[in-house]
């Protein structure tokens, strides 16, 4: 048999089964360094806050994307363009806050949950709180200050996966100490 009939298969399945199991492995190792279940969920929010600061300049790159006019296309641009991008999937913008400065990212199929259970006495760990990080960071490298939290999560029993997000501020470009 040749390799290649060995291989046959979706390549992008199996990088994507790759990246689960090997984000669990991390989540894992995390979980027996932190004491507790909410230092371990800070260290992934603050992993994915230093990998989002380094992916939206790849996102931006690939997606032709210009500049957002307003929070509502940044929410939409961050759900079709970007969640889709990276990890295959288009969650629903929906319930936007009366100001128009809050919405909730509504996730059915989390790519980073498949073949996980939490394990007994971890039901405070926000497994997927990377991806918090990661529109934190993301976000403010493009001037906007947001916070991130999950509200519902189907590894906790919850019919679906919710993200919060709020704008908080716009952030002023700051030029480097000593540069003009």
């Amino acid at each position: 048999m040749s390799r290649q009939a060995v291989r046959a298969g979706d390549p992008k399945k199996v990088s994507g089964e790759l990246f689960t199991l090997t984000y669990g492995a991390l989540v894992a190792q995390l979980l027996k360094d932190y004491e507790s279940d909410e230092e371990a969920s800070k260290q992934l929010d603050k992993m994915g806050y230093n990998i989002g600061i380094r992916l939206i300049e790849d996102f931006l790159a690939r997606s032709n994307v210009g500049r957002c006019h307003d929070f509502r296309e940044t929410a939409d641009v961050i759900a079709k363009v970007g969640f889709k991008m990276f990890l295959g999937i288009i969650p629903v913008v929906t319930n936007w806050s009366p100001a128009g400065d809050e919405f909730s990212l509504l996730v059915e199929n989390n790519p980073l949950t498949d073949f996980v259970e939490l394990p007994e006495g971890h039901s405070n760990l926000d497994y997927s709180a990377i991806l918090c990080g990661v529109l934190r960071g993301a976000l403010e490298m493009v001037q906007m200050e947001v916070s991130a939290w999950f509200v519902q999560d189907q590894l906790k029993g919850d019919n679906i996966t919710e993200i919060r997000i709020k704008f908080i501020r716009r952030l002023e470009d700051a030029v480097p100490v000593g540069e003009d």
